[in-house]
């Protein structure tokens, strides 16, 4: 039986759902399909975006490298991006439905061309910074996008001819920026099911695809998140009136804008609610992080596991203030018990608001979540489907199993895909006719809360048994001289596969092979104990959304397919 809004709705849940409450839910027809929908949603970011203008001077965007900053308020972004647009229509003729192709690092520059191209209607295609020149090629070849906007460093990488005509940002931007300084929005429809972004898939195995997300979909996660932050409100225990008031919201960004954790849940969430995001330029590094939290009082910073793992094990971490982080969250990636406690110590005012979200590119991001109290009680799960959301676990013939049994995590609602840029038959794969989304993830649902196993790719088949590498993984990291690990299948010509664990050892600490077995051995049944041990020094290989690339692993000679930045 699908798993939509749960029947043990809390008070708070059950009013905001109620029948002519703010989050009131109804039936709408996509591509043909009945699905749960918020009454009161927003229809297209081109809406948001338009409205953005009634924030006035508040700073919408600060970007900052550490030594260098812009601040943009609200206002200046419109004129910004209505400029740009123009120019990007005048110049090289950008109209409805047409691609713009955006490659850099995050900054300012970045985010105008994404939300220029919204507001033509445009399909604003986020490229993978990391990507190497073969890969960058076949993003473009892929697209057909009529401009591609790019930082110099990735100009360069390119070497040669990309084959579209090419803004580069730190020599030609400025001269879109004031191409038309008096220019509005132009007067145009765009529906809630037009393609708004591109994103392509990680590729940790495989060519990438661009995974569409439509006005909807993307609609429908700032919906969620709308949500979320009101029944928050509801249930957070009343000030005292010898309480502080709170600071002002504002949000630390670290997550690339070509992913969804940057995207959306900063670059267009912080524009929909009218709040300030500092961004950090360039490479990651947890001291200018830290000082940024500190100067600029930033509330909140979403995650990605790398990050994390840099945050949490700073050693000078103790020298800044960071009690004004009162919420942290991220997802993409499992996290490990031990992982989430570190966190909670160094941000000790977000320690009961936690939360860990499950979703992909292909559903808009998000499809559960598990916070605040939630994630104290039941760590190990990513949380209930939040409203709207349909969840089943199916087998491999698309039955759906009964609670407790695994098999693979499918979703329905309006935050579901309508399909992969030009791949009929990958879509057909991987949405149903009647629009489920088979997330290739295994899992099971307990008592209404999901639980994850491991993705179809990475199951290891051992004499039998199935073994699924995030069990083992969460087992290990729970070591206290492990930092980060990945499990992988070796073949054996007896068993099919043996279970083979790469590890990484915390800052200080030494690896001791015997106690670690030992340690897994006192929590997993014999055949999930690894059988190969490999130390790593630094860190393991990651994508830019902070997902292990196992096939690099598994071969050594593997080519990655991204420049670490």
């Amino acid at each position: 039986m699908a798993v939509g809004v749960p029947e043990d709705l809390s008070r708070a849940e059950a009013t905001l759902l109620a029948d002519g409450g703010p989050f009131e839910l109804v039936d709408v027809e996509v591509a043909g399909v009945t699905i749960r929908s918020f009454k009161n949603r927003i229809r297209t970011l081109r809406d948001l975006l338009t409205k953005s203008v009634d924030f006035g001077d508040k700073t919408y965007m600060l970007a900052t490298d550490g030594v260098t900053e812009r601040r943009i308020t609200f206002a200046e972004h419109a004129r910004l991006v209505a400029s740009v647009a123009a120019a990007l229509r005048d110049r090289y003729d950008v109209q409805p439905g047409d691609r713009v192709a955006i490659l850099g690092a995050n900054c300012p520059e970045w985010v105008i061309t994404f939300w220029a191209a919204i507001s033509l209607g445009a399909v604003a295609v986020g490229l993978n910074g990391w990507s190497t020149a073969p890969e960058i090629r076949y993003f473009l070849d892929d697209c057909e996008p009529k401009v591609l906007v790019a930082d110099r460093k990735r100009v360069e990488r390119i070497e040669g001819d990309p084959g579209v005509p090419v803004v580069v940002m730190e020599v030609e931007f400025a001269e879109l920026e004031e191409h038309a300084p008096d220019a509005g929005f132009a007067e145009l429809e765009v529906g809630e099911d037009d393609a708004a972004i591109i994103l392509y898939t990680s590729g940790t195995t495989g060519r990438p695809k661009g995974a569409i997300n439509t006005h909807r979909n993307v609609a429908s996660y700032l919906m969620l998140n709308f949500y979320n932050g009101a029944k928050a409100m509801m249930l957070a225990p009343p000030r005292g009136d010898d309480d502080p008031p709170p600071l002002p919201p504002c949000q630390l960004v670290s997550s690339p804008l070509f992913h969804v954790s940057g995207l959306h849940s900063a670059a267009v969430m912080m524009l929909a609610v009218g709040l300030k995001s500092v961004w950090l330029m360039g490479r990651f590094d947890p001291a200018v992080a830290m000082r940024v939290i500190e100067e600029e009082q930033c509330t909140g910073w979403s995650f990605t596991e790398t990050l994390l793992h840099r945050m949490v094990n700073f050693p000078d971490a103790d020298k800044f203030d960071l009690s004004s982080i009162t919420t942290v969250g991220g997802g993409g990636s499992p996290v490990s018990a031990s992982l989430i406690e570190r966190t909670r110590d160094i941000f000790p005012n977000a320690r009961h608001s936690v939360g860990i979200g499950y979703g992909q590119t292909e559903c808009a991001a998000l499809a559960t979540l598990n916070n605040g109290q939630e994630l104290i009680d039941f760590p190990a799960s990513v949380g209930r489907p939040l409203p709207t959301v349909e969840l089943e676990i199916r087998d491999p013939l698309g039955n759906a199993l009964p609670e407790g049994e695994e098999g693979e995590v499918c979703l329905r609602g309006p935050m579901v895909m309508p399909g992969y840029w030009r791949r009929p038959e990958a879509t057909a794969d991987t949405i149903t006719p009647d629009r489920w989304l088979r997330t290739g993830d295994i899992g099971r649902m307990e008592g209404g809360r999901l639980y994850l196993s491991s993705r179809k790719r990475d199951l290891i088949f051992r004499g039998g048994e199935n073994v699924y590498p995030v069990e083992i993984e969460k087992c290990i990291e729970d070591h206290p001289d492990v930092e980060e690990c990945a499990v992988i299948g070796v073949d054996h010509p007896e068993l099919g596969q043996t279970v083979k664990a790469v590890i990484v050892p915390r800052l200080g600490h030494t690896i001791d092979i015997e106690a670690v077995r030992a340690f897994c051995a006192s929590e997993l049944a014999y055949y999930k104990v690894p059988e190969h041990w490999e130390v790593r020094e630094g860190s393991l290989p990651r994508n830019a959304a902070g997902k292990i690339l196992k096939d690099v692993l598994r071969d050594a000679n593997a080519d990655s397919g991204f420049v670490e930045e």
